[in-house]
């Protein structure tokens, strides 16, 4: 972690309540003393994520996620853990700068510098002589001043001119190109963007990765023009508008999906700004986890032709599948939301999106479509497409469903119930012979009872105290060496805390084998009268293994003497 005044970060993370922070993210609801919701951070479907107010650390008994409320908010916004620090003081009123000595640096910082002085490049030709027609094209399509400035779009020009800008701030070519923002040909370098109008793209922490271009004048092909994949871009990874639409996620429940970048701006210059884009209508797994990090219902609004009704019908069931609740708006009349609003209006979208459907009613319909529902092995095929649609759907849903089915075909419910069974009864399957060695692996009872201890010493002094007075060492080098950091921390204090705690150790080497420790205990109100039990088991496992080891120094011995020494050892 980027060095924070340690003051300031145990300031703040005392004067945080994690129970507040977390409920900006995810509704809780308080069961004795501890407060529980769903997981953000894996497929949940019950609340299985617990969150401690005294000891201010939340821990899923499910997927295993715990720390303390810095480490939520960097998991659930994806940013750095001192970004974090930054948005937690944020909250409760306390200024951090996260200035560049604040960030983490990454490995690809210098392709960030060069993506950011691009944009910033184009944003100056926009705002020049050379962007007069662009602004007038852009304002005739409805976008503002201020939402060419939100949007930070930008202007590229004939003459290889960014090729230019970039070589006097002294990178090469090669860099350059490997960015995907110039090109050679015929031995000659040559900018990839010209005569477009650029719209940055940017990673879920906010930094520029790729530009989409398009045509303002002329029908030169292809209208859009996208960078190329590189090492800070990757299309799957990104969801356009995601870093700015978050706090309107949060503030309106829930996240429209478009296709195009045009769309996601468009609406969010008409003020629904809870608007994202895929990068390509195939969904992929780390944008399925990025939407079901916002947990909130999603609705699905893709072009008006045959490709968006596959999309939609394609990634709401991927994304039902992950656990989300999906919704569904089918536009009329216009190819897509851009063009939608500029026909229609603000006013007629609002409504379309206020009469969304479920994802089991759009299944319903559009199932149906190219369908001669009058022929009996067609309906059929339909009606069994319907059923395998709702399969995963809540009770309710499907009794909705069923209830159609009966009374729009004259179906009996009885046999499309036993149906509906039959496909929902579970199939046993033999686990692969080369499943994960991980979940092969079970915990030992000195591995459990030393993460134990470790926990507890983590917890409080106390423990550090009974560990050095009955146990003072473990047999492995991890676990002596975790011992090390607790014990350098607390003899900075005169307490320590878990919460606290976990702050320090994300300048440690062994942050992910601390947070590994963490992950392994199945509770957060640690039970004190255990300790001893867990200090035994480890104490005997010890004790064991040197008995073992004697016996066999033993057995090797060849002096009389010296073997009986060894056996008033053993004893």
């Amino acid at each position: 972690m980027p060095r924070i005044d340690g003051d300031v970060v145990e300031n703040i993370r005392a004067s945080a309540d994690i129970v507040e922070i977390i409920s900006k993210y995810i509704p809780l609801e308080q069961r004795g003393k501890n407060f529980f919701g769903v997981c953000p951070f894996h497929a949940d479907h019950s609340p299985s994520m617990s969150v401690s107010r005294e000891k201010q650390m939340y821990k899923c008994f499910s997927c295993g996620a715990a720390g303390n409320v810095f480490k939520f908010v960097s998991d659930i916004e994806n940013i750095s853990y001192s970004e974090a620090i930054a948005k937690v003081g944020e909250y409760i009123g306390i200024t951090v700068e996260v200035s560049s000595k604040y960030q983490s640096k990454s490995k690809y910082e210098e392709e960030y510098q060069i993506m950011n002085l691009a944009m910033m490049y184009y944003q100056n030709l926009l705002n020049s002589e050379y962007g007069k027609k662009a602004k007038e094209y852009l304002k005739k399509r409805g976008l503002n001043e201020e939402m060419m400035k939100d949007f930070q779009m930008g202007l590229s020009i004939s003459g290889n001119t960014l090729l230019s800008f970039l070589k006097q701030k002294n990178y090469t070519e090669e860099q350059l190109q490997n960015l995907g923002l110039i090109n050679e040909s015929y031995n000659k370098y040559h900018d990839i963007f010209i005569n477009r109008i650029i719209f940055p793209i940017h990673n879920p922490q906010g930094k520029v990765v790729g530009f989409t271009a398009r045509v303002y004048e002329g029908k030169e092909e292809p209208k859009y023009l996208n960078s190329k994949e590189t090492v800070i871009f990757k299309k799957g990874n990104i969801l356009f508008n995601y870093h700015r639409a978050r706090d309107a996620i949060r503030t309106s429940k829930e996240v429209i999906l478009v296709e195009g970048n045009m769309d996601a701006i468009r609406m969010a210059a008409s003020g629904i700004k809870n608007t994202i884009a895929l990068m390509g209508t195939a969904m992929t797994s780390d944008q399925v986890n990025m939407i079901l990090k916002l947990r909130v219902p999603v609705v699905l609004m893709f072009d008006n032709d045959n490709a968006g009704l596959l999309a939609t019908r394609t990634n709401g069931r991927l994304l039902q599948n992950a656990g989300a609740e999906i919704k569904v708006v089918r536009l009329e009349g216009e190819k897509d939301p851009d063009e939608y609003i500029i026909n229609h209006g603000v006013e007629a979208m609002r409504e379309n999106i206020k009469h969304a459907i479920s994802f089991a009613e759009f299944e319903y319909l559009s199932l149906r479509q190219d369908k001669n529902l009058k022929d009996s092995k067609e309906l059929a095929s339909y009606v069994k497409e319907v059923l395998k649609s709702v399969e995963k759907e809540d009770d309710i849903t499907i009794d909705v469903t069923l209830h159609k089915l009966v009374d729009e075909f004259h179906l009996s419910y009885e046999v499309l119930k036993k149906e509906l069974e039959d496909r929902k009864t579970p199939i046993k399957v033999e686990l692969p012979k080369n499943m994960d060695e991980k979940a092969k692996k079970r915990k030992s009872s000195y591995d459990i009872s030393a993460c134990h201890v470790l926990y507890a010493m983590m917890n409080d002094v106390k423990y550090i105290k009974e560990f050095k007075e009955k146990l003072g060492f473990f047999k492995e080098q991890k676990y002596r060496d975790i011992t090390s950091e607790i014990l350098d921390y607390a003899s900075q204090r005169t307490s320590i805390n878990l919460a606290d705690f976990l702050s320090y150790a994300e300048e440690s080497p062994l942050k992910k084998e601390i947070y590994e420790v963490i992950e392994s205990i199945n509770e957060l109100d640690f039970e004190e009268t255990s300790i001893e039990e867990y200090l035994y088991v480890i104490k005997k496992e010890l004790l064991e293994s040197e008995i073992k080891r004697l016996k066999e120094e033993q057995r090797n011995c060849l002096d009389s003497t010296q073997k009986s020494e060894i056996g008033m050892k053993i004893v």
